[in-house]
């Protein structure tokens, strides 16, 4: 099982960090999470197009997890897709899905009718909405469906991937939530959301004090984050969705590490987590994590 960080970001803009999104490779199974702003241009990148994925799963209907899905229907046309797209999201997914298609079927109606493209079907969305204790398989890649706590979202997930023997926890957006360290328990893989607050002052006519205090509210700080991947004993933790997206990676690593013993990874956009072969790659550095504590290679 591999694991490519896709988008690292946050709603915040940012050229270095995308917004949030991953896929997880599992022999044949390609699995998008989430589709913030950029996905399409990263999972080129990645290796990994719009027409060969095999679902999309959406964590939460905030506005950065979800951004372009529509760019991410009509560029997999483009390439070639052949057949609808699932996507499995929380409820209220199929609201916005046909409300997004509605929105735009005057402009793919034209091109339709114009372009000739062998087929339409990608442009069909296959829409489940999933609740928390469901188990998706895709091939041999089995997802755990977690419910988090981003209150006062009122539907949010984590997933938990399991395939080859190895397993993955992704957090979604959340703050420190009992449900997802049980569901990650001795996971071989965290990849888990950081809120930086120290690095989210307030600033006058964008931000108020009443602001970083909410938006933390519903976040897992920085702080925070070290101790649950030790409560849930992972074997390695990884770090995505930095808010803010230029936080000092140094004094971050630091502040985690006095919490959690084994291996940090801090995401990168396209770097890319070799659960199999226990490799971390990206920029062309390849990185080997060794055996974690206490367990055999």
């Amino acid at each position: 099982m591999e694991f490519v960080f896709l988008g690292t970001g946050c709603p915040v803009v940012s050229t270095e960090r995308y917004g949030p999104a991953q896929v997880v490779l599992a022999g044949d199974a390609k699995v998008l999470v989430d589709c913030g702003s950029g996905v399409t241009q990263r999972l080129l990148a990645a290796g990994v197009p719009g027409r060969d994925l095999d679902a999309l799963l959406l964590t939460h209907l905030h506005s950065d997890h979800l951004v372009d899905l529509f760019q991410l229907i009509v560029s997999s046309w483009h390439q070639g897709r052949d057949r609808p797209l699932p996507v499995y999201g929380p409820p209220g997914t199929r609201r916005y899905v046909e409300g997004l298609m509605a929105l735009w079927d005057p402009e793919l109606t034209q091109r339709i009718a114009h372009e000739k493209r062998p087929s339409t079907a990608a442009l069909e969305i296959d829409v489940t909405e999933i609740a928390a204790g469901q188990v998706l398989s895709f091939g041999g890649l089995a997802v755990a469906v977690v419910e988090v706590d981003h209150k006062p979202v009122r539907h949010a997930f984590g997933f938990v991937f399991e395939a080859g023997g190895k397993r993955l926890a992704l957090s979604g957006d959340t703050r420190y939530c009992p449900a997802l360290i049980k569901a990650a328990r001795g996971a071989d893989l965290l990849v888990h959301e950081v809120f930086v607050h120290r690095e989210m002052p307030v600033v006058e006519g964008v931000r108020s004090a009443e602001t970083v205090a909410n938006v933390a509210g519903y976040h897992t700080l920085s702080s925070e984050v070290g101790k649950i991947a030790a409560e849930a004993g992972v074997a390695c933790l990884a770090l995505t969705h930095f808010v803010p997206p230029a936080a000092d990676r140094d004094k971050l690593l630091d502040e985690v590490r006095a919490d959690y013993a084994g291996p940090i990874l801090l995401g990168e956009d396209l770097m890319r987590v070799d659960l199999s072969r226990r490799r971390v790659s990206h920029a062309g550095a390849v990185m080997g994590l060794g055996a974690p504590a206490g367990r055999s290679p």
